[in-house]
């Protein structure tokens, strides 16, 4: 399709980054159309850009240099579910909602909880983590194989169903993150887990940041066992209330999951309850109907939308950083003060089990210097993040936003190693062009 709407929908919509919408949408229906479509785009020397759901934050579906926008909507089948051996095969398309839904009669799960309902193909190619990581794993660790279209028109297989394997590169963990810049992504096989015996789901309040990063870094190091533990602050909290009508206080907070046996739950949790005492005088509440449970759970993967809404008119620049979890509570404490001495309105929330959290910068469009300030802002987050050995992306991958932050973080010799097997797969460039390189 060339319509200008289906295109423009093709291009970056969920952030600040603008729209760079590609020449035509295709909808492939099978692996040899997507072998097709590469072929001749290789012929014609034309830009080639995968698109699962469109969720990404950092322009990786943007197609700067024109070219195919690769829908892969319709590729969406669970090929086969091997409960014995907890692993699944699905296409690109599959959402990780569809599969979930496909696997619960089984009993299993897939893992991988980014918040939006994205396509696996497109979670794999952003090495997505999100709201389980602590626990789980990011796709790195829950993709066991691949099959990839190069940019040659061929098949490559990354990987067998073995869960272990010495043999050859591990191509799988080169693609997983590579952003659809090395090969396009048509099946995966995937790791899935046995939906837990028991849930339990508490909230906690926090007089500062500060408090709830490092309850949460003592539950880490206590070796409690959580399965989600998810930061807010006070301006989250707000934007979720409002949006959600939740009546939560207006204070720093942390919601936690865990997940086992009754009796392992519920000694998981006394004993975070006995940590979390040293550092609030709040008690922690437990929400243990399944309706309360989900009511939190969705406004905390609803927070784009209700910051969207908390200041009418006004976009939102999502931006992120990971840092080595002993250096947590530093980073997010210093990204406040930033904030505030900015004078910007950026609500934090993070994945703050495995060191990883966002800021969700409101800017009105027509506000010049608010922008101007924002991107400081993004800017010295990165750099902080890099100083205290983190990274300049837990989870949203490089696509166009981050790519200036790559040889800071790795170095020269690293990045020009990356742009050789770039180069080595893909000698025309044309496999999502305008990149991570």
């Amino acid at each position: 399709m060339t319509s200008r709407a289906v295109c423009q929908q093709h291009g970056n919509t969920t952030t600040w980054i603008a729209c760079q919408p590609p020449d035509a949408v295709v909808y492939p229906q099978s692996t040899g159309d997507v072998q097709q479509i590469i072929r001749i785009c290789r012929c014609r020397g034309v830009p080639i850009i995968p698109f699962g759901t469109g969720t990404s934050f950092e322009g990786s579906v943007n197609a700067p240099f024109g070219g195919i926008s690769i829908d892969f909507k319709d590729m969406n089948k669970v090929v086969a579910v091997h409960a014995e051996d907890f692993d699944c095969v699905v296409e690109e398309g599959v959402t990780r909602n569809q599969l979930n839904e496909h696997l619960r009669d089984r009993g299993l799960f897939f893992c991988v909880d980014p918040g939006a309902d994205a396509s696996l193909g497109g979670m794999a190619s952003t090495r997505a983590s999100g709201t389980t990581t602590v626990r789980y794993g990011t796709m790195k660790d829950n993709v066991l194989a691949m099959n990839v279209v190069l940019a040659s028109g061929e098949i490559m297989s990354t990987s067998r169903r073995a869960r272990k394997s010495s043999a050859g590169y591990d191509f799988t963990r080169l693609i997983v993150g590579a952003e659809g810049t090395l090969g396009v992504i048509i099946e995966l096989t995937l790791k899935l887990h046995g939906i837990p015996e028991a849930v339990s789901v508490g909230v906690c309040q926090f007089p500062s940041i500060a408090a709830a990063c490092d309850a949460a870094i003592a539950g880490i190091q206590a070796g409690i066992s959580f399965a989600r533990i998810e930061l807010l602050d006070e301006v989250q909290v707000r934007a979720c209330n409002k949006d959600a009508k939740l009546g939560l206080p207006e204070t720093p907070m942390l919601l936690l999951e865990f997940h086992g046996t009754d009796t392992s739950v519920k000694e998981q949790s006394e004993r975070f309850g006995e940590v979390a005492g040293e550092y609030t005088t709040s008690r922690f509440e437990w929400a243990n109907h399944p309706d309360e449970r989900s009511r939190l759970w969705k406004a905390r993967h609803h927070v784009f939308w209700a910051n969207k809404s908390f200041m009418p008119g006004a976009d939102v620049i999502v931006t992120d950083v990971c840092v080595p979890i002993s250096r947590l509570a530093e980073c997010v404490t210093e990204t406040k003060g930033d904030i505030e001495r900015t004078g910007l309105v950026a609500p934090i929330v993070g994945h703050v089990g495995d060191g990883n959290f966002h800021c969700c910068v409101l800017v009105t469009p027509s506000d010049v210097g608010a922008l101007k300030r924002a991107e400081g802002f993004v800017e010295r987050l990165v750099g902080r993040a890099l100083a205290m050995e983190g990274t300049c992306t837990g989870k949203h991958a490089v696509g166009q936003g981050k790519m200036s932050y790559l040889e800071p973080e790795f170095g020269e010799a690293t990045v020009n190693a990356m742009r050789e097997v770039k180069r080595a797969l893909d000698p025309l460039w044309l496999m999502n062009p305008g990149k991570v390189l």
